[in-house]
């Protein structure tokens, strides 16, 4: 069994990004050499979330309204009345979307479908922060 780890480093433009990271991790996946096995990738922070989605135009405005329906920014949340930082909403939406996701690895090659793409999802309030996914790739 063997392993590889590698971090995506980059800088956010704040809330609302929507970035898709499907080359990068398919990058990883080639570097490491593995066959046969899994890809997992996690996001570290509590206001962002990695997801599946057809990375086009339609999606890219309908996740967002989504977002707004399920978690709205503008109801008050407990969580503004404890830090006062105006972003309760980025903790719930990440919290309900998720850090992370595992994708299977066949003949050396992430298994997913024509319109699967990983993105990225920056939920926090603020303008621009450093972000880091977290890929690892077990297997044979």
């Amino acid at each position: 069994m063997a392993v590889h780890a590698e971090s995506i480093l980059f800088r956010t433009n704040g809330e609302g990004e929507i970035r898709d990271i499907t080359k990068d991790v398919e990058r990883i996946v080639d570097k490491a050499g593995i066959r046969t096995g899994i890809v997992s990738c996690s996001v570290a922070g509590a206001t962002a979330a990695l997801t599946v989605i057809e990375y086009e135009p339609g999606l890219l405005e309908d996740f967002p309204d989504l977002l707004e329906r399920v978690a709205p920014k503008d109801i008050e949340y407990a969580h503004h009345r404890t830090w006062n930082d105006g972003n309760g909403h980025s903790h719930v939406r990440a919290s309900l979307i998720g850090p992370d996701i595992t994708m299977p690895v066949r003949k050396g090659s992430m298994v997913r479908g024509t319109w699967q793409q990983i993105v990225f999802l920056e939920l926090d309030v603020r303008e621009s922060r450093d972000r880091a996914v977290h890929v690892t790739v077990i297997g044979e």
